[in-house]
């Protein structure tokens, strides 16, 4: 038979193990600051630094020398790019030092998102 001493004991501690397990995964899943923290960090790490080198405004096409795209797991070189916007082009002009975010679609890759870096 149960004593209450051991019903007593044995309810607590599934309750402070239960809450134990709470406390740990919203630490894992809830970083300080929020969800918009962990946004604006990815945001931050997909954006490459470039240079561009070349604006075809007829095309709607960018050459831009450019570091490592991470999302895209490609090394850094000078290529052409489609761009998702054309009004993007008329941002920037050759020797202009960006930072832009490059997506894999429709077959190819395309700026999707272009900026004169500061």
């Amino acid at each position: 038979m149960i004593t209450l001493k051991s019903f007593i004991s044995t309810t607590a501690m599934v309750v402070v193990s239960t809450l134990s397990f709470a406390a740990a995964a919203q630490a894992t899943t809830t970083p300080v600051g929020g969800e918009d923290t962990v946004v604006a960090q990815a945001n931050a790490t997909d954006m490459t630094d470039g240079e561009v080198r070349k604006v075809d405004k007829d095309t709607k096409k960018i050459t831009i020398k450019h570091g490592e795209i991470r999302n895209l797991d490609m090394p850094g070189m000078t290529m052409l790019f489609q761009v998702k916007d054309p009004a993007m082009l008329d941002r920037v002009k050759p020797g202009d030092k960006v930072k832009f975010r490059a997506e894999k679609a429709g077959g190819g890759i395309v700026v999707t998102e272009i900026q004169v870096a500061k």
